[in-house]
């Protein structure tokens, strides 16, 4: 299966061609920027099909981050990834950030919780707690920042995302022996393009719809523990 992947949720665009037979991606870009991404994404599209050499008609399906991040962001994505897919009459999936976020770390050879964290404004956070065997353990959701960390209490975690260095300094304020290192805090302003496609390789289209995730409060949902379940089955 070819993955074509999209994000344009938090503070980049980028475009990943994925093939899951071979477990490679054929070609990738990104682009930090705060604004700017519906400008962006289609030539990037253009530039990353022209490296792999390949047409629209041969990729199998397409893909979209669906947040949490940026309310524009998130729909210039699933626009153009559920455009793609109708228009050649193939399926499209959607893959939160929060679990692209925490793919790194839990199939990326070190298999340690992760905590996921997404800067919601205002003490607040789009968190997500999954242990190392990929089973999700607190939200997705809204939380505080307070609230995130006492979830984590004194537990090894890494803490990746947006939010990594904010959720990281309020355990530590919860859990003055907690260490902050950088390899505890994994900071990065939006996901690896590659996990996103990845996770998408394996994402089941009639569960993993391609349509914005809101999280306005905490619970708790199977979808994103199956998907990396399913990733590390793989192999990915």
């Amino acid at each position: 299966m070819r993955v074509l992947a999209l994000d344009t949720a938090l503070g980049a665009t980028s475009v990943a061609v994925y093939d899951s037979e071979t477990s490679r991606v054929l070609a990738e870009g990104s682009e930090a920027m705060a604004r700017g991404h519906a400008e962006a994404l289609l030539p990037m599209v253009d530039r990353v099909l022209k490296e792999t050499g390949l047409g629209f008609s041969q990729i199998d399906r397409y893909a979209s981050t669906i947040g949490p991040g940026s309310f524009t962001g998130i729909r210039i994505g699933i626009a153009a990834a559920r455009a793609f897919a109708l228009a050649h009459r193939k399926p499209v999936v959607g893959v939160s950030t929060l679990a692209a976020f925490a793919a790194p770390v839990l199939f990326g050879g070190e298999k340690r919780a992760v905590a996921a964290a997404v800067d919601a404004r205002h003490g607040m956070v789009f968190y997500q707690l999954t242990s190392a065997e990929g089973s999700v353990m607190a939200g997705p959701g809204l939380f505080s920042l307070a609230d995130a960390a006492r979830g984590i209490g004194s537990a090894p975690v890494i803490c990746a995302g947006d939010a990594a260095e904010m959720l990281a300094r309020a355990v530590k304020e919860q859990n003055p022996d907690w260490r902050i290192t950088p390899d505890t805090v994994r900071a990065s302003a939006a996901p690896a393009i590659s996990w996103v496609a990845r996770l998408a390789s394996v994402a089941d289209p009639l569960v993993s719809a391609c349509k914005p995730l809101y999280l306005r409060e905490a619970n708790v949902t199977m979808q994103d523990s199956h998907r990396l379940q399913r990733v590390a089955t793989a192999g990915a």
